[in-house]
């Protein structure tokens, strides 16, 4: 008696040599990974989400000189236009305002402790060396002053403007200061106050 669940050797070659026609097997069930049999045409990948191509020519030292001088160009003006972290927050741009909107005795400290540099040498004459310490003695008064005075004005804009700041007010004097002190084409980011200009 033949038995039941034994398929005759010839179903079994006849599976094998049978073709699959390619409506039989979709894509969706292949498995990751597959390959098609050899003499099928091998699926093409999608374009999308593909890297573009890059420039094939590599850049001349020439060039790459060139665009690094470049990027140093743009980066540094963008310094200058907007500053860096230490320049963030609408407290720092507050004080820089205030500083920028007036004429400070700071831009003329440098100036000045040059003249007494050279008016206090010994080869110079005592009058000369008199008027030299005057100067240097009037140039810290009127820096300390003027400190003071910027400093006020920012502590009462900041209350009123920003009164839950957590900035710490020290710190923000100590910023408006060094900036005051500092040449008005040198300072940075550039002012974007005129002299008179009310904050």
């Amino acid at each position: 008696m033949p038995s039941l669940f034994r398929r005759k050797s010839a179903d079994l070659v006849d599976e094998a040599v049978t073709p699959v026609t390619p409506d039989e097997e979709s894509e969706s069930a292949r498995p990751r990974g597959y390959t098609p049999a050899k003499g099928r045409e091998t699926p093409k990948r999608p374009a999308a989400g593909r890297r573009p191509a890059g420039a094939t020519k590599p850049l001349t030292k020439e060039e790459a000189r060139e665009r690094r001088r470049q990027q140093r160009a743009e980066s540094a003006a963008e310094f200058r236009r907007e500053g860096g972290p230490r320049d963030r927050g609408p407290e720092r741009l507050l004080a820089r305002n205030v500083v920028d909107s007036r004429r400070t005795v700071g831009t003329w400290f440098f100036g000045g402790a040059l003249i007494v540099l050279i008016g206090s040498n010994a080869a110079m004459p005592p009058a000369i060396r008199l008027a030299s310490n005057l100067l240097w003695g009037a140039l810290a008064v009127g820096l300390v002053i003027d400190s003071v005075l910027i400093s006020r004005k920012i502590k009462k804009l900041v209350r009123d403007r920003f009164p839950h700041t957590d900035q710490r007010m020290g710190s923000l004097y100590f910023y408006a200061i060094m900036r005051a002190i500092t040449f008005r084409k040198l300072r940075t980011p550039e002012p974007r106050v005129k002299i008179g200009d009310p904050i």
